[in-house]
């Protein structure tokens, strides 16, 4: 093993700064795997984080490079060094004796600090598990999407083949009052009340608010009846019904008539609508652009993980999937009760993560 020789007092490092350390050695998890099989110097502690038992999970020389020295089996490389001492050397380009110090002082560190997440288990962690994934899918997929091999050709025949999806379409701001027969009451009965309020909105519109807030049994009554902007395809939670007769309104006026859906009776006001409007290719082209990214990140994330998925062997148990309970985020056995525990698999296929964050290298 190489040792280099310490010149000068170590520089401290703040506890904040050792956090930090912590994060930077945890992401490194992703790039572990490969190389010859090392023993820990702890007394052969094992981790599943390597391959077929190994631990610690031994990076390569093409990861890491040459190494130059070992923390309890772990190599440090001279790409690490390298990596580290280009945020330091002054304009000269020059190491001069303590900085060298420094640098592998903070690298032995990291080791240290990696090492230790790994025997706590904190590779286990769904944020940490998340930020792999998400690192793996950058390296591996995502930065195979370069915007200067898109052409310019290439986003005007998507441009045109859905341009529809571009339309900033029309949209009506609704505001309904939901009247249901009460305790008793027959249906003419609710829809008397129904046509009343009708009436007196008609009269002074602005009254609507707190006719919704007093009358009202809709799940927007709190808010005065106001549904807000909703486009012809409509809106979760809104009646399809509601949506339809709402475009029939001419102008910004109230509906004429009180009408009965599966609630009960309804009587809506439109005060407000936005014109359907269409756009050109080079107004859009940067939302183009974005789009025929998406695209593609979607089908390599999909190749990539079909890859992983024909190789591995996957086994789920149906019945326990089928018959799980999550109560308030909280999963929950049947019958059982939360425990806070939450799965270490990433959320969201594919995971959340903006690709157009990439480095200049892997989006431009």
């Amino acid at each position: 093993m190489l040792s280099l020789p310490r010149f000068g007092a170590r520089m401290e490092i703040s506890m904040n700064a050792k956090m930090m350390v912590l994060f930077a050695a945890l992401a490194a998890l992703v790039a572990c795997g490969g190389g010859d099989t090392a023993k820990s110097a702890t007394g052969g502690a094992t981790s599943d984080s390597g391959r077929s038992g190994e631990w610690p999970p031994i990076p390569s020389a093409e990861q890491i490079g040459s190494p130059i020295g070992t923390v309890d089996g772990m190599p440090i490389g001279t790409l690490e060094f390298d990596t580290m001492a280009a945020r330091q050397m002054g304009r000269d380009g020059q190491l001069d004796d303590t900085l060298r110090t420094d640098i592998v002082d903070r690298l032995v560190d990291e080791k240290l600090l990696y090492l230790e997440a790994l025997r706590r288990g904190i590779d286990k962690d769904p944020k940490i598990q998340k930020m792999m994934v998400n690192t793996l899918l950058k390296q591996q997929v995502y930065s195979q999407v370069r915007t200067s091999e898109i052409s310019e050709e290439d986003l005007k025949a998507y441009f045109a083949a859905h341009k529809e999806d571009f339309v900033v379409p029309e949209k009506v701001q609704i505001k309904r009052i939901l009247i249901k027969a009460e305790d008793g009451e027959t249906p003419e009965g609710a829809r008397g009340r129904a046509e009343e309020i009708l009436a007196a909105v008609k009269a002074n519109p602005s009254d609507f608010k707190t006719l919704a807030q007093r009358h009202s049994k809709g799940p927007y009554a709190r808010r005065g009846g106001d549904v807000g902007f909703v486009t012809p395809e409509g809106k979760p939670g809104v009646d399809p019904a509601v949506v339809a007769k709402a475009f029939t309104v001419e102008g910004n006026a109230v509906l004429d008539e009180v009408f009965e859906t599966v609630d009960g009776f309804n009587v809506i006001y439109i005060p407000n609508r936005r014109e359907r409007v269409e756009r050109t290719f080079q107004q859009m082209r940067g939302s183009v652009l974005r789009k025929v990214k998406a695209d593609k990140y979607k089908d390599l994330y999909e190749g990539y993980v079909g890859g992983l998925r024909a190789s591995a062997t996957i086994s789920l148990d149906d019945a326990m999937i089928a018959s799980y309970i999550v109560t308030s985020g909280r999963p929950k056995a049947d019958g059982g009760d939360a425990t806070g525990a939450r799965s270490g698999r990433p959320e969201g296929l594919p995971p959340e993560i903006d690709p157009e964050a990439e480095s200049d290298g892997a989006s431009e």
